[in-house]
């Protein structure tokens, strides 16, 4: 076992499931860009070019957040920029991460003109180009701020499946889950009934062993083992307790 959870360490940061900051509506932006030792206006003309690109800015104050917001952090993409710029050109890069810290897109932009407001606002409007406009959809529900928020084309998945027989059943002898193929190298297991997965496996180069996501945002392993599904599940002094889900 500690030889697979070094095998967590070596793949977990090549490890990518679908997300995508169009999936969002909700960006928060920090009260300063901490890189930039002024703002040269880039507050504000960062936050008309997400405006345009149909987000929606949230406040500071989380207390004046929407309801859907502040329920679930994992609803809100967190935007920043940052300096980049060099003795030719003023550069910076835009970076949106998830509730988790995790980077979702970066995007570089330059311009050689000189001054610093008419050049780094100049740079951030090349680096907006790459930016989608918001196309949310599955806002998560309410939950603990922890929560990791699951992709939308895994959620029709498992809503889809919901309808029909094909997938295979696992229990714990508390939990019965569904598992579904989502394709050669990722499965889930799901409770029937509920858009939101409770394990994401994917594949890992030794053969049987996944990498799982569980419904509340930690990361941990799975293994098939006797034709049944195992997952080393976190506890809070650090160790790992062996779920198993038998096939039914």
């Amino acid at each position: 076992m500690k030889k697979l959870s070094m095998l967590v360490l070596a793949v977990y940061s090549t490890m990518a499931f679908a997300q995508k900051v169009s999936d969002y509506k909700y960006v928060t932006i920090p009260e300063k860009f901490e890189t930039f030792k002024e703002d040269y206006g880039l507050k504000n003309f960062f936050t008309k070019a997400l405006t345009g690109k149909k987000y929606i800015i949230l406040p500071v104050i989380k207390d004046n957040w929407p309801a859907e917001a502040k329920s679930n952090f994992c609803n809100v993409v967190t935007a920043d920029v940052i300096n980049d710029k060099n003795l030719f050109k003023n550069k910076l890069i835009v970076q949106f991460k998830d509730c988790n810290n995790n980077m979702i897109l970066e995007s570089k932009g330059g311009s050689k003109i000189k001054e610093f407001e008419e050049g780094l606002q100049e740079a951030l409007k090349e680096a907006m180009i790459k930016i989608p406009v918001s196309n949310p959809v599955a806002l998560l529900p309410a939950s603990n701020n922890n929560a990791q928020r699951i992709s939308p084309e895994i959620v029709s998945i498992v809503s889809a499946s919901n309808s029909n027989s094909e997938a295979s059943n696992y229990s714990n002898g508390k939990l019965d889950l569904q598992k579904i193929q989502l394709d050669p190298n990722q499965f889930i297991l799901a409770k029937s009934g509920s858009s939101v997965p409770f394990a994401v496996f994917k594949a890992t180069s030794k053969n049987s062993v996944f990498i799982v996501k569980l419904s509340d945002g930690s990361t941990t392993i799975g293994y098939f083992e006797n034709g049944n599904i195992v997952i080393d599940i976190p506890q809070a002094d650090g160790k790992y307790a062996k779920e198993v889900f038998v096939a039914k």
